[in-house]
Parts: C-alpha cells; structure tokens; sequence
C-alpha cells in the first residue's frame, strides 16, 4: 500500500485549486460537494461559477495573483487541474512548503491522489488503486454503492447523535458495542434506513435499561422478501442485502438455488416450499418457524418467488408477526407476471388498446370455477393468471361462456427469466393445448390483445407488423 487512506477535515483551512476548463470545473464540484472553502487561481482567468448555488459560490475565493508567490501559510491541500506547467511548478512549491497536493492524472508530482468516492452523508467510502487505474476505481465504487443503504449515513448520524447519552447509561465498552450491534441490525436500525428517524428515536428513548437490551436474545428480526421471478439479476439491491444479513433464510420451492447462493454463506437455509398437489409444510407451521426464529434473536428473511403481496401469502405472515409482537419489514420483489411480459415483450397496457389489468390465480380447476368471468371479458383489458396450467381449460371454458372472444391472443410464460424459459403463444380457444406445450411450471398466462405484440407473436407471424396482427385479430372478433 503505497497510499496511506487519510481524511481531512476541510473546515480547519482552505484548499487551493490551481486550473482552468472542464477539469477544473470538475475538482469544484467535488470540493463544493465536500463544504470546501476553496481558493481558485484560475490560470486563464475565468471564474465561472454560474453552475453553483449562492451558498457555494460564497465559499469560493477568487484568488488574484501567481500561486507561485501567493502566502499559503494557512492552506489544508492544493489541487491541480488543467493547469498545465505551471501545475507541475505549483507542486514543486508544495513539496517545498511540506503542503499535500495532487496533480490531476500526474502521479509523479503528487503526494497524494483522489480516490473514487462513495458519499452517504456522515458515511464516506474511499476506493483507490495507487493511481494506476480510476476507471477500476469507479467500477468498485459502483459496486459498493449499489450494496449500501441510500441511508447509510443518515444511520451514522442516528448513532452519533445517541453516542453521549449511552455511554453515560452504559459505561461498559464490550457491552456498549453489543447494545449498538443489537440497535444498528434491528428494527430501530430498520427504521431510520427506511427513513422513520423520528420513530426510531422514539423508540431508542423507551429503552429503559441499555444493558438488558443489549444482553436480550429476543430481540430478532423478520424480513420478507421478493425474490422476483428466478433471475438472480432482478433481486432488489434491498433485497440483496438483506440476504447477506440473515441469519436464516427460510424459501419457497419457486427460489432458484442461484438466488439462494446470493444469501450470506454462514446463513442457515430452511425449505418451506408448498406446491400444489405436493405434500408440504402448512402456512401456520411457516407462521411459526418465523416467530421462532425472531424470538431466539435470529435476522430471519422469508425468501419468496416473486412479490410477497401478489399470491405470496405475505399478509397472513405479517398479520401472524403482528400478533405475537415480532418486528418485521417488507421488501418487494419483481412479481412473476411482470418478469414474463418484460421478458416477452408484452405490453400489458397499451394506449387506446389495453386500459386496465387484472391479475387473477388460478392454483386448480375449482379456483377457476370459482372466478367470476363476466368481469373479465372487457376487450381493453388485459388478464394476467398465475398458476394456471392446470385450470387452462376450466379458464377457456369461463372465458368464452362469458363472452370472450375465442380469438382473443393469448400466451404461456413458463419459467419466465430463467435459462430454462418457454413461451407459446396462440388463441383463447386453444388454450389447453398451449399450455400443454410448456411442460411445467411455473407459468403464466397473460391474455388479451397485446398479446399480439409480444416478441413470441412477432416471430411466429414475422411477415406482419403488430399493427396488421391485431387489426386482423379485431376484426376476427366482430
């Protein structure tokens, strides 16, 4: 490690900024950003600040003079950027005065280099590669600030502000980290990252004895969480990173193993699958483990295909951890019916075309049976079923009695997003036999018009544009 990671505090002093252009404009922005109090020789002359606000353009000192004679008794660090040669004599003079200064892109006449940032408030991440790279710098940059809270820093704050008040209530340092590990990983924490600060105080205000809070084993957590449609890519980053703090994951059959490998690697895996027609674990036992699990002080995540409010039960869980008094959040996930018409290229509205959506599950033939299909026969509107190749001819059957036309497009998403997906397209009436194609599930049926414009349509009408497939399929209809 060439060089040492430092943070200065740029309230004590001014920074210098020598340059003109675009590269200088750049480093301003960044101090501006940082509260700087800059003084700028600007080697062409130009003092453009007309992209700052009033409050910054006051901290930015329009330095008169040749920085190469300027008294720099008081200055925390100097900043070349466009300047050219006389950069290099700048930082000669800096080298002289013992004062760090960094030579944009010029590591051979700086003492020091700017890393990639990561700003989060009270929260600053610094990635450097010695100079030799910035673009790799930014890559890992990106990544870090993909996985971090967009709070992350208003957490810090949250902590610092609280920091006095609970070493006076709990002078013991092991058992004071334990009690900030227990608030930062719990619901309190959970609730100033969601934004509910004034909640969360309130909540860090109740807690009578610290030391008991921090030596409590039932202080756990429950998180349920959208696993989207099977593409590991389409996790949230929220939900990404609450599998990386679980202490144990408990997941439906619908969970690839590949979304499951995203959890953290310590975490233990409980399979609380239920598919139809298959034997499987009941809804109060799963209410149970959970309730369970966050009693004993464990950060469980109920991992489920898809979104946990469409089809996912997720209501009943909550209501469940509701009642026995366990902390919970919710975070969404990409459901399944959206994943298939992304990945087909369904429109599932389209102006003038397709107006409403309703989405509707179907697990067997009774549940079919049991739809009302007079509310669904509305041309401009597009049907989207879950779970419905068993009851695909119960569904043509309901459609049509209701009025639907039997020409009406529809499609069979199975195992939508994954290496493994299918999709057929065809007509209402010969709906059965299309979902025969796909073999298994999980599926999806989507149903309406624009089912006509899906990329599976195009390619199997590929002589025809859109526009001509549902003229045709509407006059069809008539």
């Amino acid at each position: 490690m060439r060089f040492l990671p430092v943070f200065l505090d740029l309230q004590t002093g001014p920074i210098v900024l020598v340059g003109q252009g675009e590269l200088a404009q750049a480093k301003l922005r960044l101090l501006m950003a940082a509260d700087a109090h800059v003084r700028w020789f600007a080697t062409d002359g130009r003092y453009d600040v007309s992209g700052f606000d009033a409050a910054s353009v006051a901290r930015i000192e329009r330095a008169s003079g040749d920085p190469l004679t300027a008294d720099l008794s008081n200055v925390i660090a100097i900043l070349c950027a466009g300047a050219g040669e006389t950069g290099h004599a700048v930082a000669a003079r800096a080298r002289s005065l013992g004062i760090p200064v960094n030579v944009m892109d010029e590591v051979a006449h700086s003492t020091f280099i700017f890393p990639a940032i990561v700003d989060r408030g009270d929260v600053v991440v610094a990635v450097g590669t010695g100079g030799a790279s910035p673009v790799v710098a930014r890559r890992v940059r990106e990544r870090i600030e993909a996985m971090l809270p967009a709070r992350i820093g208003d957490l810090a704050g949250f902590v610092g502000r609280w920091r006095d008040t609970i070493k006076t209530r709990l002078p013991d340092m092991p058992l004071r980290r334990l009690f900030w590990e227990r608030v930062i990983d719990g619901p309190i924490g959970a609730d100033v990252l969601a934004g509910r600060t004034a909640q969360a105080d309130q909540a860090l205000a109740s807690i009578s004895n610290p030391a008991s809070f921090a030596r409590n084993i039932g202080s756990g957590f429950v998180t349920l969480v959208g696993a989207g449609p099977g593409d590991p890519d389409l996790l949230t980053v929220k939900a990404l990173r609450a599998l990386q703090d679980a202490d144990v994951v408990f997941y439906d059959d619908l969970v690839s193993p590949e979304i499951l490998d995203r959890a953290r690697r310590d975490a233990a895996r409980v399979p609380v699958g239920r598919r139809v027609g298959k034997p499987g674990i009941g809804q109060d036992a799963i209410h149970r483990l959970l309730i369970d699990a966050a009693q004993s002080g464990k950060r469980a995540v109920r991992l489920k295909g898809g979104d946990p409010f469409i089809f996912g039960r997720g209501g009943e869980e909550i209501a469940a951890l509701r009642a026995a008094g366990v902390a919970y959040s919710v975070i969404p996930g990409i459901t399944a019916g959206l994943g298939a018409a992304a990945e087909s290229e369904v429109p599932l509205t389209y102006r003038q075309e397709a107006l409403r959506i309703t989405f509707l599950t179907a697990h067997k033939a009774t549940d079919a049976g049991n739809v009302d299909w007079s509310a669904l026969t509305d041309t401009k509107m597009t049907v989207v079923v879950y779970m419905g190749i068993t009851a695909a001819q119960t569904i043509r059957e309901g459609l049509l009695k209701a009025g639907r036309s039997p020409q009406t497009p529809v499609g069979v998403f199975a195992r939508a997003t994954r290496r493994d997906a299918k999709s057929v397209v065809g007509v209402l009436d010969d709906l059965p036999a299309l979902a025969a194609q796909v073999e298994t599930g999980p599926a999806i049926l989507i149903i309406g018009d624009v089912v006509a414009r899906s990329a599976p349509w195009r390619n199997s009408n590929p002589q025809m544009n859109p526009e001509d497939i549902v003229s045709e399929l509407l006059r069809a209809a008539e």
